[in-house]
């Protein structure tokens, strides 16, 4: 009996490790073949956490796109100013009204009294966006920002603020120019000659839209050289579905090198995508004539025109005539008038250039030096007439 219960227990131990030898060997095999003996490595794209395509290969471009667009936020972004009026808040206390017969020595006194001594309090109204443009302090804003305002103040992105001189405007092309003072250098870009401007291009607009400073909206180029809207005189706008806020006016357009291609300056209606800036080339010219002479001195001869149109051309027996403008008024005392032109007139040459339509014509002369002799070049009565007209002064 013994032997039998010895052999038992022997039996049973052997079932035993073998059983725990085959648990050992599945447990060893697991762990070889379905846990990796090696770390897992990231892809190199900055933002690898729960990116889905940081692995695709276009993922790399739009960071670069979205590099540039930080880019120029932190470099062109200290030259944006805000630009506010200042007004003074006047209590009840500052009304002089007279009490009874007897007390009016009394509160005669007080009121003169509260006024000479009592602390003013001021306002400040955001208005408009500017951009510094050199460190002399002059800023490039809106004219209808500015307009009408006695006191602006300016504020720039590191907080510093200033009372701005008015240097010029000009409301034909709706562009002004302030000017203040500082010890301190103050932030502004490097104008650059852009690239050519073209639709569909990357641009980004900053301003201070409802007097949140330092905004940036993002969009692209939806159109070139466009007039005839009624913002201005003068028109040759660039059309942007960046958005431009109330409080964007006056702000920078700029492109993804840098460069700042156009001034904010008018949008068709709130939320409606379409906005236009003043192209920055011809911003600048305005600049220079408004710091140099406080106004901008445009050539001017007097008369009111029209575009060719098929039913002009026929009506005047030259079917083939696209090209040139019609004259349909000449004012009194005018350099045109002066100069022989009348009523009827179709304009086809301005300085010996062809005058292609109405728009063109009007930069024609308005770019024109003072007191510069002109020939122009007229059909009338059906023959072609050359008329010499002395240029005038357009003030803005």
């Amino acid at each position: 009996m013994k032997n039998n219960s010895k052999n038992k227990v022997r039996y049973s131990s052997k079932v035993a490790l073998i059983l725990g030898l085959i648990i050992t060997t599945t447990f060893i095999l697991v762990l070889l073949f379905y846990i990796p003996s090696h770390k897992p490595t990231l892809t190199s794209s900055k933002n690898t956490a729960y990116n889905l395509y940081s692995n695709d290969s276009q993922y790399e471009l739009v960071l670069a796109l979205q590099t540039a667009f930080i880019y120029n936020a932190k470099h062109i972004g200290p030259s944006v100013v805000n630009l506010s009026r200042v007004y003074e808040i006047k209590d009840r206390e500052t009304v002089y009204m007279p009490m009874a017969d007897k007390e009016i020595w009394f509160s005669t006194i007080k009121f003169w009294f509260n006024k000479i001594f009592r602390e003013k309090k001021y306002v400040s109204e955001t208005i408009g966006s500017g951009i510094i443009i050199n460190n002399s302090g002059y800023i490039l804003t809106n004219y209808h920002v500015i307009k009408n305002r006695e006191k602006i103040l300016i504020r720039l992105s590191d907080k510093r603020t200033f009372f701005a001189k008015v240097v010029g405007s000009d409301p034909l092309t709706d562009l002004a120019v302030l000017k203040i003072f500082s010890f301190r250098n103050l932030p502004h870009p490097s104008f650059k000659t852009s690239r050519k401007v073209e639709v569909g291009q990357w641009v980004m607009a900053i301003g201070n839209p409802y007097g949140l400073q330092g905004s940036v909206t993002v969009g692209v180029i939806s159109g070139i050289s466009r007039s005839g809207l009624g913002i201005t005189t003068h028109e040759d706008f660039i059309q942007t579905d960046a958005f431009i806020h109330l409080g964007n006016s006056g702000g920078p357009l700029i492109d993804l090198d840098g460069n700042i291609i156009g001034i904010n300056t008018s949008a068709v209606a709130v939320g409606s995508g379409i906005g236009f800036a003043m192209p920055i080339n011809m911003a600048m010219r305005i600049v220079e004539e408004l710091i140099e002479n406080g106004d901008v001195a445009r050539g001017w001869i007097g008369i009111n025109i029209q575009g060719m149109t098929p039913e002009i051309a026929a009506s005047f027996n030259m079917p083939n005539t696209k090209n040139g403008v019609l004259v349909n008024s000449v004012q009194d005392h005018a350099p045109a008038k002066a100069g022989g032109m009348v009523r009827g007139d179709i304009v086809i040459q301005y300085d010996g250039k062809k005058v292609l339509d109405s728009k063109t014509f009007k930069y024609m002369v308005a770019g024109t030096l003072v007191g510069k002799k002109v020939p122009i070049k007229i059909i009338r009565d059906g023959h072609e007439k050359r008329l010499l007209v002395t240029i005038g002064k357009l003030n803005s």
